[in-house]
């Protein structure tokens, strides 16, 4: 088949099962049978014990990133943004690798506390809490609140009146900074919802409001600029807006704020032809710009934060797949064969979403056999269900095949859903040649028992 439909960046790999280390957890190989090993388990073995689709997470992988930012970032606060995969076991692995935890919701929060994680390394962020949320935290006695808008300042003020709790906070600050990612993950320019605006002056507003403001203590201030970032040429313009609010500030009270947090949203590398920082290069950068524009500026350095999510957990993940359905479509200028998958956007929407772009191979053996231009798709009722839009695949390929798709750690589990019915796939740790379940497959009864007509 032609390879003419194929994007320029996309070449047949030689041989097309290599494995990419560039893409896999760093455990991932193949074995003398040809069988992809995640942790020490091959993929026939996980699919034969767990089904598909199935969500392998390499744990010792996980294990080494999060200590790599840790080593790399010595001194700054890490907190983990739950919001890319979260299980109580996961929780339990971030407790024991010393860093925080970044949650998004009051159920996120349950869930974290549950696993005994301490409540005093826990940041509570989102957009539009609820009173319950916010008392939910003020209660457990969170590290802080990210606070994101003036409606929410009210409620902590109103339940600061009824209760006496004060609630230590910190001021999500959109920096207007337009970060060079899909405008779905960007988060920091203006037409958002998220944060305060600095262009616009409500920053400041909101920081003189909280300050001597008996419900409030005020830690300092909070940016996100975006996900799937690279490097750090954002951060800098970011930082440097951020820190000269922190100066405005400063003139205005007589008040240094003590805290900065840059955020996560660091980029791994979905495919070969991506290139993201390691977390030594982004520690390295980070700390030059800061240390510049606190010069700049005149102002201390501030304790300094950070919330990776998808560069800790994105390149551990694995998803196994069984292939159905194969089909070669006849189109102007060449060819593609679409292999079909029991599963799709119901446990992976980010294609559909914004574009995500993926790696895949043959999972259960190897293949001398010619690469063919494929597409990877999903077996729900929508054209748009496609897993890996472009990538080579052995010409011998066959139904019952395993495909294993790279770098699906973060957000895929997360955002699933039960489109079609579908049930949402276990996520299952593997380490040492040994399988565990942290999240079990759904059921039909689980459907069914919240079907209460």
């Amino acid at each position: 088949m032609s390879a003419a439909l194929a994007p320029s960046w996309l070449r047949p790999v030689d041989p097309p099962d290599a494995v990419d280390v560039c893409v896999w957890s760093s455990t991932t190989r193949r074995d003398a049978s040809g069988s992809l090993v995640v942790g020490g388990v091959s993929a026939g073995d996980a699919a034969a014990q767990f089904g598909t689709p199935v969500y392998l997470i390499d744990e010792a992988d996980v294990r080494s990133r999060a200590a790599a930012y840790r080593a790399a970032f010595a001194g700054w606060r890490i907190y983990y943004a739950s919001k890319a995969l979260l299980s109580r076991a996961l929780v339990r692995v971030i407790a024991d690798s010393g860093l925080s935890l970044d949650v998004c919701s009051g159920n996120e929060l349950q869930l974290a506390l549950s696993a005994d994680f301490p409540a005093e390394r826990i940041g509570l962020h989102g957009s539009n809490k609820s009173d319950v949320e916010l008392r939910l935290a003020l209660e457990s006695g969170v590290e802080h609140i990210v606070a994101d808008s003036f409606d929410e300042l009210g409620r902590i003020e109103r339940i600061h009146a009824a209760t006496g709790v004060r609630a230590s906070v910190l001021l999500r600050i959109k920096s207007g900074v337009e970060a060079h990612t899909h405008e779905s993950i960007a988060t920091a320019h203006e037409d958002q919802k998220f944060g305060f605006s600095l262009a616009s002056g409500e920053a400041l507003t909101a920081l003189l409001r909280c300050h001597d403001n008996p419900a409030f203590d005020l830690l300092g201030i909070h940016s996100h600029i975006g996900s799937q970032i690279f490097d750090t040429n954002g951060f800098s313009l970011a930082a440097a807006r951020l820190l000269s609010l922190m100066q405005q500030f400063q003139r205005a009270t007589g008040v240094s704020l003590p805290e900065l947090n840059l955020g996560g949203g660091f980029g791994i590398a979905y495919n070969a032809s991506d290139s993201p920082s390691t977390p030594a290069q982004l520690a390295a950068g980070l700390d030059a710009i800061i240390a510049d524009s606190c010069a700049k500026f005149g102002i201390d350095k501030p304790k300094l934060a950070i919330e990776p999510g998808r560069g800790i957990v994105g390149q551990a993940g694995t998803a196994l797949y069984t292939v159905g359905t194969i089909k070669d479509v006849e189109l102007d200028g060449g060819a593609r064969r679409y292999v079909s998958i029991d599963g799709g956007m119901s446990d992976n929407p980010r294609p559909a979403l914004y574009g995500a772009e993926y790696s895949c191979l043959l999972a259960n053996r190897v293949s001398a056999a010619a690469p063919v231009l494929s597409r990877v798709v999903g077996m729900h009722c929508e054209t748009g269900d496609i897993v890996v839009r472009d990538t080579y695949l052995p010409s011998d390929l066959a139904v019952g095949d395993l495909i294993a798709v790279a770098s699906t750690g973060a957000y895929c589990v997360p955002l699933s859903s039960n489109y079609n019915m579908a049930l949402r796939p276990p996520v299952v740790a593997v380490r040492d040649g040994v399988a565990h379940t942290w999240v079990r497959r759904e059921t039909y009864a689980d459907l069914l028992a919240r079907d209460v007509g």
